[in-house]
């Protein structure tokens, strides 16, 4: 008999598959759409897409919207004078429904000084207890060589260059594996927010 899945909703249990999730994800350029990027599964159906603030007009801003066009997350940083007397960078993801409120689903601190630029970009969810964080980036991101892992160590979502995507030398194309039981629309919230920080095809 097989192992039940362990279901982590953080968005919600909807994007939450019993099965393993392979994802391409392509950048959009600036000058023709705005930036953002787009997710499709491998049947190349349209699974998420994102819009920065080429879309939006507004700096550090994003939505993560589904493969309809619906906005599934509202994701922002918090303001900016606050931000220059703390070490981290706070940006929080605000989970959408269909008549428009926000529910804080997670948040992520991403080091702004000196003094913490060895420490890792963290993430707690609504199912912190007892600890800082849920889970945390390990690699790094622009080479696209990273993955998500949780606080027990556990890979969540690994992101990555396959080697079709090497051959054709384009930087505008890379995969994600995400693990069953992880909510898809948190880990592709978290790409959006490392896509701004790193200052690739969300950031103005």
């Amino acid at each position: 008999m097989a192992a039940k899945t362990n279901i982590m909703p953080v968005i919600s249990k909807m994007y939450c598959s019993s099965a393993q999730g392979v994802f391409v994800v392509r950048r959009r350029p600036h000058m023709v759409n705005g930036g953002g990027f787009v997710v499709t599964d491998c049947s190349q159906k349209v699974a998420f897409r994102v819009d920065g603030c080429g879309i939006l007009g507004k700096k550090d801003e994003l939505i993560l919207r589904d493969g309809d066009g619906d906005a599934l997350l509202l994701i922002r940083r918090k303001g900016a004078m606050v931000e220059a007397l703390s070490i981290y960078r706070k940006w929080k993801g605000y989970a959408l429904d269909y008549e428009g409120s926000q529910e804080l689903a997670f948040s992520l601190k991403e080091p702004n000084s000196c003094l913490a630029r060895t420490q890792a970009i963290r993430i707690s969810t609504k199912r912190t207890e007892n600890k800082d964080w849920d889970f945390e980036i390990k690699g790094y991101f622009p080479a696209k060589a990273c993955s998500i892992v949780d606080s027990k160590g556990n890979v969540v979502a690994k992101i990555g260059v396959k080697e079709w995507e090497e051959m054709m030398a384009s930087k505008d194309l890379y995969h994600v594996v995400v693990t069953p039981g992880i909510d898809q629309a948190f880990v592709f919230g978290v790409i959006a927010i490392l896509d701004y920080i790193y200052g690739e095809s969300t950031r103005c």
